[in-house]
């Protein structure tokens, strides 16, 4: 029996007169207003008409001239229908138990149900009860219950994001209905995991326990962070082909420090910091900006790392404003990066270069706790072999030609004690790697300082202390005397590798004045590289005068007090013109020299006394 849907209630049945002849055909009711063979399904309104227009064995609809609406209302009921069904994002009607009474052909296609709208089904049924995120766990309740709008984010089965949009129908007609909006977010969402996860990845990069920082050497936290690096990059960001370069700041160079994939000869290749001849690597060193090779055949900056490169995405690596380095990925596709991932690649590139600062400071530091362990070793034994070794040459004065046996004892405590102080040395230097020296330190100029033995005298024992505290930060072979006598035996006692480069005596000793001992070790060297100490305006029957006229460098004077770098200045001038210099023993040009801006041992003109060195 076929079902015609009055509009208007019950108590405005249409008129007879007023049906299609379709459904009077077979009526047998002669009079009346409905006819038997008809059922009738009375409805309020047209909204609640919607849910019955599904059933098959509708027949038709008929409304009441007061339930009909205005001509330009129906039209613009169907453009709205027409506007809703087919536009890009998804739209339901809900009633109160949250079934959906409609929706478009956009939202059946994201439920996978294009044949229509499955009648008696939730909206969540439609999308296969997908896992609510929040904020709003209930939005539809909300939305019914306090008649505001609410938002949610769903999750589906197949791994789909949607934003939900709840809204409930402001119609006295419908109250209790809801208009439900969907986005879809997939792509939004997996990037907020997907920079989420870069993140997470950039603080574990050189993530390290105290007790891992103490026992990992240098090497082993620099294999951590590049098994950490390609790890991420690997399954992160899926860049298989990949090649890091760390900036040589001093010469420019672009050291490799990670090569996955890359050709041997292409790792091996030397490149610099250059925007010319040295590819897009050497050019984005030099211009701290990131670059995209779409194409590498029609790219004339671009060289390849492998063979089959057809696109490329170089970034710099970053940190307060200084490039520290590169990082290149290729990939056999044309345009095969995007955007996205020139995006993902730069904060991930700024991970990494924190990642390197933070690897050289914990290299800088575990050093410069290793160089204070020396120098405060080779501090307290400093002195006390200095004694030995006075003491040992003022023996040796009195078994000249009586005992060669206890001379060659003698001998051997001399070199005993001189092999103490430079075993310490020794062990310092191997224990500060050369990573950890700033690079505006490794500069040559002072070269010539490194191995050269000084002979300090000075009564001061603070004098004395400083000379090996700050001398031996440059590589000098520091060894002190009280006294001009006792100058004299040191030096009688020195020759061959053992012979002093350079003399630095106060003017007023105990025994005799500066130039006195000047003279006296004219007696037993061919050339006295001296060097005077004196106090302003501190010169004793004119020693100074004396001593230049007697060949002392005239640059060879120091006034107390004296800044350190007055002192290395005097000092590099006097071996410089000593004519017995040589390259000290195991001096090389990669030795590196230690910093003149140290502000622990530069003493100024304000702070030094007659007492101290500097």
């Amino acid at each position: 029996m076929p079902k015609v849907i009055c509009v208007g209630g019950p108590n405005s049945p249409p008129d007879r007169s007023s049906l299609p002849e379709a459904l009077l055909q077979g009526d047998s009711s002669a009079e009346g207003t409905q006819s038997p063979d008809i059922e009738w399904v009375f409805c309020e309104s047209i909204v609640d008409a919607f849910p019955l227009l599904e059933e098959e064995d509708v027949a038709g609809i008929w409304m009441s001239r007061t339930s009909l609406p205005q001509t330009s209302e129906i039209r613009g009921m169907m453009q709205s229908g027409l506007m809703l069904r087919d536009m890009p994002e998804g739209v339901a009607l809900l009633d109160a138990d949250l079934r959906v009474i409609w929706a478009n052909h956009r939202l059946l296609h994201w439920a996978g149900r294009p044949s229509g709208t499955p009648l008696g089904m939730t909206f969540y049924e439609l999308l296969h009860n997908p896992e609510i995120m929040g904020p709003d766990f209930c939005p539809f309740h909300t939305a019914l219950a306090t008649g505001d709008e609410s938002s949610s984010t769903l999750h589906s089965m197949d791994n789909q994001y949607f934003q939900v949009h709840a809204a409930p129908v402001r119609s006295a007609e419908s109250p209790r209905n809801l208009i439900v909006t969907v986005g879809e977010i997939t792509d939004e969402i997996l990037q907020q995991q997907k920079l989420a996860a870069i993140h997470q990845a950039g603080r574990e990069l050189a993530d390290l326990r105290p007790n891992e920082i103490f026992m990992m050497e240098v090497d082993d936290r620099i294999d951590l962070l590049k098994d950490n690096i390609q790890h991420y990059l690997s399954d992160l960001l899926n860049f298989e082909v990949i090649e890091i370069r760390v900036l040589e700041q001093t010469t420019g160079d672009l050291i490799p420090l990670l090569s996955v994939g890359i050709d041997e000869e292409a790792s091996d290749r030397r490149l610099s910091a250059h925007p010319r001849e040295n590819g897009i690597t050497g050019y984005v060193a030099a211009s701290g900006v990131s670059y995209v090779c779409h194409d590498v055949q029609n790219d004339p900056l671009f060289i390849p790392g492998v063979a089959d490169a057809r696109s490329s995405l170089t970034v710099p690596l970053v940190l307060h404003d200084q490039v520290l380095g590169t990082i290149n990925v290729e990939s056999p596709d044309v345009a095969a990066f995007s955007d996205s991932d020139l995006q993902f690649l730069e904060i991930f590139a700024r991970d990494i270069a924190f990642a390197l600062n933070t690897l050289e400071l914990l290299v800088a530091q575990k050093a410069n706790t290793a160089q204070q362990s020396c120098d405060a070793i080779h501090s307290a034994v400093a002195l006390p072999v200095d004694a030995i070794l006075n003491d040992a040459v003022h023996v040796m004065e009195g078994y000249i030609g009586h005992s060669p046996e206890v001379m060659d004892r003698l001998r051997r405590i001399l070199q005993n004690s001189r092999d103490i102080k430079r075993t310490i040395q020794q062990i310092g230097q191997k224990m500060t790697p050369l990573e950890a020296v700033p690079a505006d330190e490794k500069l040559d100029q002072n070269a010539i300082l490194r191995g050269r033995r000084i002979l300090v005298v000075d009564h001061d024992e603070q004098v004395r202390e400083d000379a090996h505290q700050l001398l031996e930060r440059y590589g000098c072979v520091v060894e002190t005397a009280h006294e001009g006598d006792e100058a004299v035996l040191m030096v009688r006692r020195s020759a061959g590798d053992d012979s002093y480069d350079a003399i630095i005596s106060d003017i007023k000793l105990p025994d005799y004045s500066g130039y006195q001992l000047m003279l006296r070790l004219e007696k037993v060297m061919a050339h006295v590289p001296m060097i005077l100490m004196t106090g302003f305006g501190y010169d004793p029957g004119h020693s100074i005068v004396k001593a230049k006229q007697n060949g002392l460098h005239p640059k060879a004077v120091l006034f107390k007090p004296f800044r350190l770098d007055q002192l290395i200045d005097v000092l590099k001038t006097v071996i410089e013109a000593n004519p017995n210099v040589q390259n000290p023993p195991g001096s090389s040009p990669d030795d590196t020299p230690p910093s003149d801006e140290d502000p622990d041992a530069a003493r100024t003109a304000s702070g030094g006394t007659k007492n101290s060195i500097c």
